[in-house]
């Protein structure tokens, strides 16, 4: 048989009355919810349905007879093709059949409606299944981006252990250096389309993450946590504009300065940025009434701790003001209390408890004096080739409740100029005074001041070549002699930056 006969024969065996026979035949008194006749007229309804039935097959059986006959002789219209005339043959014997459909249907005692008299009966579609989401779909949305920064720095103090006093990430001297190398992974929530949950991984790697993760004064465990920089989730709740709630852990934003360096003024950060908390873990809110005032509010274990070392909620207010697109300012307040309750005891074989192997014991009457943060920073885009930002910090903390306080005070200015599309100019001075060596473990006042040349070398690699100077007003940072200290610590860097990825907006 031709390939216009089994087409043919197709059409037909998928025509429905054949397969409505068999759903009569078994369910008798409801097919297509109909009430069936009584029980003693079932004998000769099914005298009746078998005769047709049987009418029905002898014409299918003539129908492929003669569609076998026709498919051996030729083309009767020109330019038809065989599997045209079979399809116009197909639906000729439809018609054919369409009576004897419905003599079946009312004989079923279904009623006078029948298949509609302008078109052939059809087999209702099967429910629609729903495709799974294609790995496309999947990562739609979702950012993937990548950091690599590294420098070369000098210090003219050539101190012992090439060691850089005070400084967050450039901290090694007359030594090649890698900073940081970085995973950012960003499914951001979009409420104006209706997606309102999202996602955030930064995995870090490099000399950063001793300074970001690795103060066990800090960190309980830091270790197990060391190369997870950000990880939270996000869900907008649908009050007013949206209610942005974060859970995880995430980067503080106290102080001016941030993490990722492509995003700074300059290439080395500032005394405040190594002193004011890098990360938090817990909850976070945010709620923007307008585009000119937002607010903030966080409760975390407490500064620089995923896992806490006290029972002690830290909290944060913060309040974000726009009052024009070139102006933003911050007003931060943190309360904290940063004295552990518990001490851990790595290899001791004292019959302590433990958490995951680790053994650790309480502090007798534990200290429990308070932190206290105030934070305000604020930057003004003159133009477009010239920012200005300035920062100021106040923070007093006590060991005990009636202990006498500790304090760190001061502040930072910055400025930067694009010279050309590809070069521009940076500084930053700042000034801190330690009171109590909260910050250095010393009493003494800090200055700085810093020059950083950034050349655009493509898009995404930044060079930047810089000069800090650094002093105390009593002698501090290391020399190359054992006990010898100095009041001033200068130093060279040369910082090469290169990241990638559709990230367009700060890291």
């Amino acid at each position: 048989m031709g390939r216009s006969s089994r087409f043919l024969r197709g059409a037909v065996l998928l025509f429905p009355p054949v397969f409505l026979f068999p759903q009569i035949l078994l369910f008798p008194r409801t097919v297509l919810g109909q009430t069936q006749p009584a029980a003693g007229d079932v004998t000769r309804q099914i005298a009746e349905l078998t005769t047709l039935v049987q009418k029905l097959q002898s014409r299918v059986e003539e129908l492929e007879t003669k569609l076998s006959t026709a498919s051996e002789r030729p083309i009767e219209r020109a330019g038809e093709q065989p599997t045209e005339v079979a399809s116009r043959e197909a639906q000729s014997a439809k018609k054919e059949a369409q009576p004897a459909a419905k003599e079946a249907i009312r004989a079923a005692g279904l009623g006078e409606a029948g298949p509609p008299e302008t078109g052939p009966l059809e087999v209702a579609p099967a429910a629609e299944q729903t495709a799974p989401p294609t790995q496309s779909n999947f990562l739609s949305g979702t950012s993937v981006n990548f950091l690599f920064d590294g420098y070369y720095g000098y210090n003219l103090n050539d101190p012992i252990g090439r060691t850089n006093l005070l400084r967050a990430y450039d901290v090694s001297s007359n030594a090649f250096s890698l900073n940081q190398a970085d995973v950012v992974i960003e499914n951001a929530p979009d409420p104006a389309n209706g997606k309102r949950w999202g996602l955030r991984l930064d995995l870090q790697f490099g000399q950063a993450t001793a300074t970001l993760q690795g103060n066990p004064a800090n960190e309980p465990r830091p270790e197990i946590y060391r190369n997870i920089f950000q990880a939270y989730g996000t869900y907008v709740i649908p009050v007013g504009s949206g209610l942005s709630v974060d859970f995880g852990k995430f980067s503080s934003s106290l102080g001016f300065e941030n993490n990722y360096t492509q995003d700074q003024i300059n290439y080395s950060r500032s005394f405040w940025f190594d002193f004011l908390p890098f990360y938090h873990m817990g909850v976070r809110m945010n709620y923007q009434f307008n585009s000119a005032i937002g607010v903030n509010y966080w409760v975390v274990n407490g500064t620089q701790q995923v896992e806490p070392f006290n029972g002690f909620k830290d909290q944060y207010f913060g309040l974000a003001i726009q009052p024009r697109k070139s102006v933003s300012w911050n007003v931060n307040y943190y309360l904290g209390q940063e004295h552990a309750d518990v001490v851990y005891l790595p290899g001791s074989t004292l019959p302590l408890p433990e958490q995951q192997g680790t053994p650790f014991e309480p502090i007798v009457n534990a200290p429990k004096g308070k932190l206290d943060i105030f934070d305000s920073y604020a930057s003004w885009q003159a133009s477009s080739k010239l920012t200005f930002a300035l920062e100021g910090d106040y923070v007093i903390e006590r060991l005990y409740a009636s202990s006498a306080p500790v304090r760190v005070e001061g502040g930072a200015g910055y400025a930067r100029y694009q010279v050309t599309p590809r070069f521009a100019i940076a500084g930053r001075t700042e000034y801190l005074t330690d009171h109590g060596g909260l910050y250095t473990g010393v009493s003494q006042s800090l200055r700085e001041a810093t020059i950083t040349f950034e050349e655009r070398l493509a898009a995404g690699v930044v060079l930047r070549q810089e000069w800090r100077g650094d002093f105390s007003n009593h002698p501090f940072f290391l020399t190359d002699t054992l006990g010898i200290l100095k009041r001033e610590q200068n130093t060279a860097t040369m910082g090469v930056v290169w990241w990638f990825g559709p990230k367009k907006s700060p890291w």
